[in-house]
């Protein structure tokens, strides 16, 4: 559920992997986007500097413009949605993520950028500041919330 890239020094191999078993297993395999599958964060955060180191810098525009056409999100039976970071003040119905379009790069707020980057915050109930700087924190009545009204039971996320 995304941030394939920046753990390691093996970045390119680790996506390209995922990517090969993405090719030979395209009903079982299932990749989403990361925060760090956006351009300006793995720019900074190493994978940028190993393309450069090992190969050229056209394989990293090549993985971006491959990481544009990411899928934000995952609805897994129908009850238990998939994604890298949070929710959104955006996000009223879960069919509203059917809006944003693809490819894209992340902007630095709104929907998409919240789908990468919210967290949860035990501590509130409703929206929150986020120490990361982008984004925001939801707390437990936004997620009864958004499950009651979407019909859905879980969700799942990676960000931590």
């Amino acid at each position: 559920m995304g941030d394939y890239v920046d753990r390691g020094k093996q970045s390119i191999e680790s996506i390209c992997l995922l990517l090969a078993y993405k090719i030979k297993y395209p009903d079982r395999i299932f990749l989403l986007r990361g925060n760090h599958e956006c351009s300006s964060i793995n720019r900074i955060y190493g994978f940028y500097d190993e393309c450069k180191r090992k190969y050229d810098l056209q394989i990293w525009k090549s993985f971006t413009i491959c990481f544009n056409w990411l899928p934000i999100t995952a609805l897994v039976a129908e009850k238990i949605l998939c994604m890298h970071g949070g929710l959104s003040p955006d996000l009223v119905e879960s069919n509203d993520i059917l809006k944003i379009a693809r490819p894209t790069d992340v902007p630095d707020k709104g929907m998409l950028c919240d789908l990468l980057w919210a967290d949860p915050d035990k501590t509130i109930m409703n929206w929150g500041e986020n120490d990361r700087g982008v984004s925001y924190t939801f707390g437990k009545y936004q997620v009864t919330k958004f499950l009651e009204k979407n019909k859905i039971d879980l969700i799942c996320r990676a960000h931590q």
